[in-house]
């Protein structure tokens, strides 16, 4: 018998009677990753909800599987342990990342080494030892683009790790332009309510078992409560993904037009993310707003902005930042599902802001508001 709405099995263990048969199907995990068929053993190997959400991912992004985790950076994590385990501990990186996975990567945490680079650098940055390339496109917070298909190519056998979150399957699959590996902050827009934290990662069969492997040993695994919301927002992401998009683009010309902006990043990929640097005090927009949720996040139904300088990106030394384009003036804005004419009321009020709008003679060599399409 079929399911319309999938369960949610909140089960930590599964009986069985014969020790001898769980035995070898232990084996078989620590052998391969691969999980074993009949009822999980323990829910730290593997859950029926969660395991719902990850085939359902892998289909969207094209891949054999996906492996979910508590959290992107669970996720992040769990990639770069599984190629250091092999003694490939060198990472490639395109600068903006997320703040966090910028941070993940600088200062070694897990053991790893990173030589920041441009998309052109890459072929020369690549080492013996290196593990894996990684950018993220559209970028965070600056939604600078990247072409996934001359950096595959310029990876030769280095597996491409591209940061999806974003852009999502319904605008983007990277392992179409030779991506092999596919991240998602599954917190975002994947989720979509602002109501559960998780990540996941697209890949191989091969590569998914060791991600197993590993989420089985350090513990990082989706709730499954967490995989059910999950399942619902994958239900509705082509729906959510294209309105909003459509919003964020007309908004983004209205913001390119006004002389209280500098500069408006929005992305030729499109989608629903608009960065965009005032003239002004950027913090007084922050203030300002009333219809906009002045918080940290992205991908929900309602709209959020964020000063990247001031949190997401905080973490980053500032020199990098800058140079990777986070300004101190740059706000980066999700939008929701509320009506444009709503939005566009509230932004412009709080772009009126004491302060908000008004230039500064540091301003003199800031462009002319346009879309800059990256």
């Amino acid at each position: 018998m079929g399911l319309h709405a999938a369960p949610i099995d909140l089960s930590t263990t599964y009986p069985s009677s014969d020790s001898r048969a769980e035995a070898a199907r232990i084996d078989q995990f620590a052998a391969t990753g691969e999980l074993p068929e009949g009822s999980p053993v323990y829910a730290r190997l593997d859950n029926p909800t969660t395991a719902r959400f990850e085939t359902a991912l892998a289909r969207l992004e094209g891949t054999e599987s996906a492996v979910s985790f508590a959290s992107g950076m669970a996720a992040l994590s769990a990639v770069l342990l599984v190629r250091a385990s092999l003694g490939l501990r060198h990472v490639v990186a395109v600068r903006p990342l997320y703040g966090c996975s910028d941070h993940l990567l600088t200062a070694g945490l897990l053991g790893t080494e990173v030589t920041w680079t441009d998309p052109a650098g890459v072929a020369d940055a690549i080492r013996p030892d290196t593990g894996l390339v990684m950018v993220e496109t559209p970028a965070n917070p600056t939604l600078a683009e990247v072409d996934i298909r001359a950096i595959a190519h310029a990876c030769g056998s280095v597996p491409l790790l591209v940061d999806n979150t974003f852009a999502t399957p319904v605008l983007q699959r990277p392992v179409e332009s030779g991506a092999r590996i596919v991240l998602h902050s599954a917190t975002k827009y994947l989720g979509g309510h602002g109501d559960v934290i998780a990540g996941v990662v697209a890949c191989d069969k091969e590569f998914a078992g060791a991600l197993r492997q590993v989420r089985f040993a350090t513990g990082g695994l989706l709730h499954p409560l967490a995989g059910y919301l999950l399942l619902r927002g994958l239900s509705t992401l082509p729906v959510r993904v294209r309105a909003a998009s459509a919003t964020a683009a007309e908004l983004a010309q209205r913001l390119a037009a006004d002389p209280r902006v500098a500069r408006v990043h929005y992305p030729k990929l499109g989608g629903a993310m608009v960065a965009f640097e005032v003239h002004g005090d950027p913090h007084a927009v922050i203030s300002g707003v009333r219809l906009i949720t002045p918080a940290v996040s992205l991908g929900s139904v309602d709209t959020l902005i964020q000063h990247p300088a001031s949190i997401s990106h905080r973490i980053v030394e500032e020199g990098d930042r800058r140079s990777a384009g986070v300004s101190d003036r740059l706000l980066r804005m999700s939008v929701g599902l509320e009506d444009v004419e709503d939005l566009w009321r509230d932004l412009s009020e709080a772009l009126s802001a004491p302060s908000a709008g008004t230039a500064r003679t540091a301003d003199a060599t800031v462009p002319a508001p346009s879309v800059a399409a990256q």
